[in-house]
């Protein structure tokens, strides 16, 4: 009898989550609900979630419960990723600048060339650790100038999402840790993955990260004008030429009150909006399809393969072949 090959089972990565007292559980939650959700092929888990405490038992948190952790520094040892949600200190400024012993004994148990992210204020004690010298970071727009003068070695950016720089990411605010888990997913298994996480969830699939933290008008008067219309409009034509004209035409507005409203409303511009569209279509026809680049850079509104694969590698920093052959094997 021959040999019967078996598929290839899809590694689950092992994602740990560093609580402190007075943590918040809608970030812990945020965690266990994003990464748990992620499944593969015959809905297998691509995931291991586990909480973990600098000393476990019962934490505090800003609510009027606590949360019981199970799992002491040790199991940092085997993180592939570690994530660090903000706690109720990080908001009291005599505490910032200062990284209480147990937990930089427990930063120190994650292993090299674990990823390593924070949610929130959690960067408080990345930035403590050192982790995040020389690197591209972000926290809640309130804490940003407060972040940048305690660690001046640090690039603070507060007017993005999330930042992802060489292995150590961090977002912004409370819900902006959906944007991060999410980005981490799609950078582990691609747009597809992630895109079912978050329908589950039913949260947008993709804001990117460098769209604004703090938005003027995340919903629309009752009764006001809207951007929606242009979006959708703009969702049914990707494939299409579109100026901002047509998206403004699409509103009955003029350009200039549809960029102000787009921005106000979406926290981007319109064209950097539709760019993003764009290349969310792409990277799912890329995982879905054995389609050319040319053919699909065409239906994405690219116009030509070159021109997507300039913006592939802009955005990516691969090739959509190289794309293609990570998340499908290749072609």
């Amino acid at each position: 009898m021959g040999a019967v090959n078996e598929e290839p089972v899809q590694r689950v990565q092992r994602v740990v989550t560093l609580v402190r007292p007075g943590l918040l559980p809608m970030e812990l939650g945020i965690v266990h609900r994003l990464f748990g959700t992620a499944v593969g092929d015959h809905d297998r888990p691509l995931y291991s979630v586990v909480t973990c405490a600098p000393e476990p038992g019962e934490l505090t948190t800003d609510a009027d419960f606590t949360v019981n952790v199970a799992h002491g520094p040790e199991a940092l040892e085997s993180a592939d990723t570690v994530l660090v949600p903000a706690a109720v200190e990080d908001y009291r400024p005599q505490e910032r600048g200062r990284l209480a012993e147990p937990v930089r004994r427990a930063l120190e148990r994650i292993p090299a060339g674990a990823r390593v992210a924070s949610i929130c204020t959690g960067s408080f004690v990345l930035a403590a650790a050192g982790l995040l010298a020389g690197r591209r970071a972000t926290t809640h727009w309130k804490s940003c100038e407060e972040l940048r003068t305690l660690y001046p070695e640090v690039d603070i950016d507060p007017d993005v999402l999330y930042t992802d720089d060489r292995g150590v990411l961090t977002s912004a605010g409370v819900a902006a840790g959906i944007d991060l888990c999410l980005h981490m997913i799609r950078s582990d298994y691609g747009a597809d993955v992630a895109n079912t996480v978050a329908r589950r969830t039913v949260v947008p699939p993709h804001r990117e990260g460098g769209q604004a933290q703090y938005i003027e008008q995340p919903v629309p008067e009752p009764g006001g004008s809207s951007t929606s219309a242009a979006r959708d409009y703009a969702l049914g034509h990707l494939g299409d030429p579109l100026a901002l004209e047509d998206l403004a035409r699409a509103t009955s507005t003029s350009v200039r009150t549809l960029s102000r409203r787009f921005l106000h409303e979406t926290g981007t511009t319109p064209m950097r909006w539709l760019a993003g569209q764009r290349l969310q279509l792409a990277r799912q026809l890329l995982e879905r399809t054995d389609e050319p680049v040319d053919r699909i850079a065409a239906r994405a509104g690219f116009g030509t393969g070159t021109a997507m694969r300039q913006h592939f590698r802009e955005v990516l920093g691969v090739s959509p072949r190289a794309y293609r052959n990570t998340f499908r094997g290749t072609q």
